[in-house]
């Protein structure tokens, strides 16, 4: 299936620390954010990206018109660095469609924007560039389309990190609770759309508002709810605790790192410069 990418929002809340940079460039480990959840989508076969491009879209070409292999992959260096031998490869399958969308739209003029790259699939793929997760994608699609609605997503425990407070209409606190231990659930994206998902959708409207309210009324959306790992990077805070999670080695999100271990060694890919 294709995969829609939304890459353009301003991710104000993490300028200070990102130096004009989009929000999907911000790195986490030794690449940007949205090289990991592309990587996401790849290890299940997914390869086929619509990148739905708005502030500092350059940038994001720019990354992939001179992506270097070596920063994430294992190699041998020879002959002063004229041979190198990459032990193996993140994208060459990939196949990316990149999309000014639009400098200041909102997620529903993104995605029609790129309409006439996936309304001829019967389903596709769609999510937001700065979240990760480690759940099964094959569960889920299987999840979704067996129950034939126009759209779903992962829906995730509100996190641990708030506080849900039940009170009286006059205001007197009853309970105070880590909201990991309510029943809240929040959109967490992860979005599998059929192609009729663009009659519910209306010139210059909020994706998530007006269209996904004319779906709830006639019952074609899913939440599939997920208690696995997920996680977003809207502030500096939530980028530290992914940077923790790479330099410990074991990222929940990578998934493509078990798989790889797993099946052992790789043919070697020889690389001659110069």
């Amino acid at each position: 299936m294709k995969v829609v990418l939304f890459c353009g929002g301003l991710g104000t809340r993490l300028r200070e620390h990102a130096d004009g940079v989009p929000k999907p460039m911000v790195t986490v480990g030794y690449r940007p954010l949205l090289w990991h959840v592309m990587s996401y989508y790849a290890h299940f076969g997914h390869k086929d990206f619509v990148l739905c491009l708005g502030y500092r879209a350059d940038l994001i070409k720019e990354y992939f018109l001179n992506y270097s292999e070596c920063t994430s992959n294992d190699f041998v260096f020879a002959n002063g660095g004229k041979k190198l031998t990459l032990l193996n490869r993140d994208i060459d399958e990939w196949n990316i469609t990149f999309v000014d969308t639009g400098l200041h739209s909102n997620i529903g003029q993104r995605l029609a924007a790129v309409r006439t790259y996936v309304e001829v699939e019967p389903y596709f793929l769609a999510n937001y560039a700065d979240g990760v997760t480690d759940m099964p994608l094959p569960a889920m699609i299987e999840f979704c389309s067996a129950r034939s609605v126009t759209a779903s997503f992962i829906s995730i425990r509100m996190q641990q990190s708030f506080h849900v407070v039940s009170m009286t209409p006059h205001g007197i606190v009853a309970s105070v609770r880590g909201a990991g231990e309510s029943d809240i659930w929040i959109n967490g994206g992860f979005f599998l759309f059929r192609n009729d998902i663009f009659d519910y959708m209306r010139k210059d409207e909020e994706l998530v508002e007006q269209p996904f309210q004319r779906l709830i009324e006639r019952k074609q959306l899913l939440a599939y709810k997920y208690e696995g790992f997920w996680a977003c990077m809207d502030t500096f805070k939530d980028k530290q605790r992914l940077d923790n999670y790479c330099m410990s080695g074991n990222a929940p999100w990578e998934v493509w790192k078990k798989t790889r271990h797993d099946a052992g060694t790789v043919p070697a890919i020889h690389v001659t410069v110069g």
